[in-house]
């Protein structure tokens, strides 16, 4: 392929584009982006404005108006992602067995079969692959369409430079016949970093340096994401019986229990009322990642929630990324995110795909002229 203008992608299901970002840290030019959500899609708009975005629902998208749009050509798209809802398939969803998104992913379907895009990239959380009606039907029809996939593996994001255990299902795909694989990782566990040579995982003190202390209802002056809930008497009553870096809600005397956890019943969420640790990686955040009620999202030693701030890095947002939206809008953005460092590591991997395959068709080139020559 040539060179003289950079990969492209299109960003299906965009979110407040985690993706997006990842893919143009690698170099790609991003064309187009389709999110259903108007606060979600406005802070898109905020920070990727020359993205041509289609706020509507998928299923009234239509691949050749994008197509006449982006003026592409059937075959000319280097990338397609793929990162559909994840609430039908969390184990957090109680509905999620009965839940209608969950047929969304096979949208991407009739983008592939027009688009012909020469890679996917389908991102999601780990139920995808314990579903087997769905990701059996997208496989199958990608295949019949001319796509090899990967297997499909969960990662975890913290073994590719993101200060957060973040499991998350991955399917590469591809037009080309060559085989795919998943990226080696290049973060792993202080205890195993050296022997593997690798780096060690970031933590939440790597994510967190540099900003402002805060207690409850303090904001920084400078940064209007870096606020702190503030909480009431009883909530700070409870944190400061929580130890410091990675206590929990089992350290609260029997007075200050939870009525759902009196009495030996452990109704809920373990890590409600939990404190992060600075020395190691953070939990997984969702959208509920600025309130501690629902899960472990207490800071390592204030007596607080993280702010929209310190979940934003977390997701490896970089300062500068503007939101949309009220509080609570901003944290299910942040939560549903992809962390812009994993897409940027599959970005990269795609574009060492296209390297490798110009550079052989370069050596054959190279081998057919001097052959001729003598």
């Amino acid at each position: 392929m040539r060179w003289d203008s950079p990969p492209t992608m299109i960003d299906l299901f965009s979110g407040c584009g985690g993706v997006t970002a990842g893919f143009k840290a690698a170099g790609f030019n991003v064309l187009a982006a389709v999110e259903f959500d108007r606060i979600t899609a406005q802070t898109y708009r905020l920070n990727h404005p020359e993205v041509i975005l289609y706020e509507e629902d998928i299923r009234s998208v239509s691949p050749a108006t994008i197509m006449k749009d982006c003026k592409l050509v059937s075959g000319q798209l280097t990338v397609l992602g793929v990162c559909a809802p994840c609430q039908p398939f969390s184990r957090q969803n109680r509905f999620r067995n009965s839940d209608e998104r969950a047929s969304l992913v096979l949208e991407a379907v009739r983008f592939v079969e027009r688009l012909r895009p020469q890679f996917l990239f389908v991102e999601n959380v780990p139920g995808l692959g314990q579903n087997p009606d769905i990701l059996d039907t997208f496989i199958g029809n990608l295949k019949e369409l001319g796509y090899k996939t990967s297997v499909p593996t969960i990662v975890d994001a913290v073994n590719y430079g993101v200060p957060q255990f973040r499991k998350r299902f991955i399917l590469l795909g591809t037009i080309f016949d060559i085989e795919l694989r998943i990226p080696e990782p290049t973060h792993a566990s202080p205890e195993e970093a050296a022997r593997l040579g690798k780096e060690k995982w970031l933590t939440v003190q790597d994510a967190f340096v540099g900003l402002q202390d805060l207690n409850s209802g303090e904001m920084s002056e400078t940064d209007p994401l870096h606020r702190a809930r503030k909480h009431t008497p009883l909530s700070l009553e409870r944190l400061r019986h929580i130890p410091h870096n990675g206590g929990s809600r089992d350290s609260l005397p029997m007075e200050l229990q939870l009525a759902c956890h009196k009495n030996g019943r452990n109704i809920g969420y373990h890590d409600v009322y939990g404190r992060m640790d600075f020395n190691k990686p953070s939990n997984t955040l969702t959208t509920g990642c600025t309130n501690f009620t629902k899960g472990r999202f207490a800071h390592p030693t204030s007596d607080r929630a993280i702010t929209l701030r310190e979940a934003a890095r977390l997701q490896t947002f970089p300062d500068s990324y503007q939101f949309y939206g009220n509080y609570e809008q901003i944290s299910t953005q942040i939560g549903n995110a992809v962390p812009i460092k994993l897409a940027e590591v599959f970005a990269c991997y795609f574009y060492e795909l296209l390297w490798r395959g110009e550079h052989l068709a370069q050596a054959d080139s190279l081998h057919s002229t001097v052959s001729h020559s003598v």
